[in-house]
């Protein structure tokens, strides 16, 4: 299928949808049993830059019978012609409208892309609601890390992948296959209710929801015997083969290298970070993987430049000599190295400076609070010498930009904490002051701490608008220097986000009516519109401070409740509670095993804790 050439000469970026890609794979559509368009609900260059989509890709299109295209969220000025001209939205691959693929499975990483969900449903005139769709409709399916809350996307998403895609993901087509043999007579509920016995499977319409008098939610309870009162995210023991032949994009996507993911998980136990608790446990992917992997990105791709990425990449097992085994083996082909999420650490600062750069880039350091005590209630207890030993050492080695990230709002967040922080940039200042050399740039970003599901304060309330822009305030004025940059998170976003994190399934209401009023692309601040979505909540009578900034109790009953991630309920409780206290949590992988809940069914965390047990 193909549109006229006028549409793109009309439109931003037209390499956006044009598809035909280096590495794309595309199968005879009329020889291929079943058909998957993957969709990211973000712009292309931003869904280019996604991780998981290259694996399921790859996964799918691995299967004879299968073929898996792409697609992404359209820019308002393409949607807008779609729309005038009733196109359907299509995929990359073919240009087939999303409408004739057997499943369109989305990619959940970010709360402000839900609205844009609802527009490619819509685009591709498919009915918005689950609830509308009939057999003659694909199987809308969606996974991320946002599905370990599903609830706030019930009323949209057919079935939700909880956990890692690779683990589950071909046990769900292979019940789609036998499914879909049975013809025209097999109805799609029938399909649910069998996928609803997979591990990792949540079917959202097999559940009923009830709500106390005073608005609380209640719970969440199976409606059929094929449906588990408890969805256990899947997880991989061995990290799947890395991906060494992507699609390599026209045009240029935020990160436009080759990336390799040599380690997944975190143990560092940060209780803000969503992301260290629910992709737990620590999976490292072999050193010889790694430079084997490194070798085919570079004949596959041309790429001169590879990511090497993880939560946490100082973290991997001597990860000095793999950088260094890197560049003797690929020493011809100008090979520069990149390595996101290091430890503020002079580790760090020496791995850095051994990478080969054609530009050499910044540096950036997370200490996310200004003092040791607010860094000890976040358990990220990095002492302030360290931090100022890591900067001068980078200062003395020749970084000239260096970025630090703060987040404000943390549980028990005082004056002196923010404070803390203008004391701390001006140290950091001052010893890039004394360097040789170009005078350093420092840049601070400021993010709002958000509360989020399946971390030690998913119970905690999010600060207030007024109390944070006084934080502003005073960070501005403190930090009004030349050779400092200051950038913040609007606190309207992140209330967005925290009420959309910790929603029920009420909130689906919301959604439907924010994007009915306009409100796409909501993580783009041009796009942004708060009053749409002010507009939504009290339409659907229901608040965004009651999920945001609500305090919550130790036993009240969470609308996520329902998703096991491995962490326990008591686990949880227990850090929140030495949060409170100022306790550290040491890190489980170099010291005991912290009894996280993951010991029960994890092999790699059942042996630490069997050992412990013996000691």
């Amino acid at each position: 299928m193909s549109y006229p050439d006028s549409i793109l000469h009309q439109v931003t970026k037209p390499a956006r949808y044009t598809g035909g890609e280096w590495n794309s794979v595309i199968k005879d559509w009329d020889k291929t049993y079943i058909k998957v368009v993957l969709s990211y609900p973000d712009l292309y260059e931003v869904g280019m830059s996604n991780m998981a989509l290259p694996i399921l890709y790859e996964l799918l299109n691995s299967q004879p019978d299968v073929l898996a295209e792409r697609v992404y969220a359209p820019w308002p000025d393409m949607a807008a012609i779609m729309g005038t001209r009733g196109i359907p939205l299509f995929s990359l691959e073919s240009k087939h409208p999303l409408g004739d693929f057997d499943i369109i499975g989305f990619s959940l990483g970010y709360e402000l892309t839900y609205t844009n969900v609802l527009n490619m449903l819509h685009l591709a005139q498919i009915p918005v609601l689950s609830s509308e769709r009939n057999d003659s409709h694909p199987i809308v399916i969606a996974g991320g890390s946002c599905t370990l809350n599903p609830e706030p996307m019930a009323d949209f998403i057919d079935l939700f992948i909880i956990g890692e895609g690779e683990e589950v993901l071909l046990e769900l087509v292979n019940s789609f296959r036998d499914w879909k043999r049975q013809g025209k007579g097999a109805p799609r509920e029938e399909l649910f209710r069998h996928v609803a016995t997979i591990p990792g499977i949540y079917v959202p319409s097999l559940y009923q929801v009830e709500y106390q008098a005073d608005g609380l939610f209640k719970s969440i309870t199976p409606t059929v015997a094929e449906a588990s009162a408890k969805i256990q995210r899947r997880i991989v023991a061995k990290l799947p083969p890395p991906v060494t032949k992507p699609v390599v994009p026209y045009i240029e996507v935020v990160h436009d290298r080759g990336v390799i993911e040599i380690q997944r998980g975190c143990s560092r136990g940060c209780r803000f970070c969503q992301a260290g608790n629910i992709y737990r446990p620590v999976r490292e992917r072999p050193q010889e993987e790694v430079l084997q992997a490194a070798g085919e990105l570079i004949a596959n791709c041309g790429y001169d430049e590879v990511s090497l990425v993880s939560l946490s990449t100082s973290d991997y097992s001597k990860i000095d000599e793999l950088v260094a085994s890197l560049y003797h083996r690929y020493q011809d082909y100008n090979l520069s190295l990149s390595l996101p999420s290091l430890c503020i650490d002079s580790f760090s600062i020496r791995l850095m400076d051994s990478l080969l750069y054609h530009k050499k880039p910044g540096l950036t350091f997370a200490p996310e609070a200004g003092s040791e005590r607010l860094r000890r209630i976040i358990n990220k207890n990095i002492p302030e010498d360290e931090l100022l030993k890591t900067a001068a050492a980078a200062f003395d080695r020749g970084w000239t930009n260096l970025k630090l990230y703060f987040m404000l709002g943390l549980p028990t967040e005082t004056a002196d904490d923010i404070e803390g922080i203008i004391r701390l940039v001006d140290k950091v200042s001052s010893l890039g002051k004394k360097a040789k050399g170009k005078r350093p740039q420092l840049r601070i970003s400021l993010s709002t701490f958000v509360p989020k599901p399946h971390t030690p304060f998913q119970w905690v309330a999010q600060e207030g608008e007024p109390q944070l822009n006084s934080k502003h305030d005073l960070l501005k004025s403190g930090l009004r220097r030349k050779g400092i940059r200051l950038s913040w998170h609007e606190p309207q976003v992140s209330l967005l986000e925290a009420a959309l994190s910790r929603g029920d399934r009420r909130l689906g209401k919301v959604i439907y009516r924010a994007w009915q009023l306009g409100s796409i692309f909501d993580g783009w601040g041009e796009h942004f519109n708060y009053q749409n979505w002010l507009n939504a909540f009290k339409e659907a009578g229901v608040e965004p401070d009651f999920y945001a900034r609500r305090e919550r109790r130790l036993d009240e009953p969470l609308p996520w409740a329902h998703i096991d991630v491995g962490l326990t309920p008591a686990f949880l409780k227990l850090e929140y509670q030495r949060a409170i206290k100022g306790k550290e949590t040491p890190d489980c992988r170099y010291q005991a095993c912290n009894v996280c809940g993951l010991q029960s069914w994890q092999p790699s965390c059942q042996q630490k804790y069997q050992r412990l047990s013996q000691d």
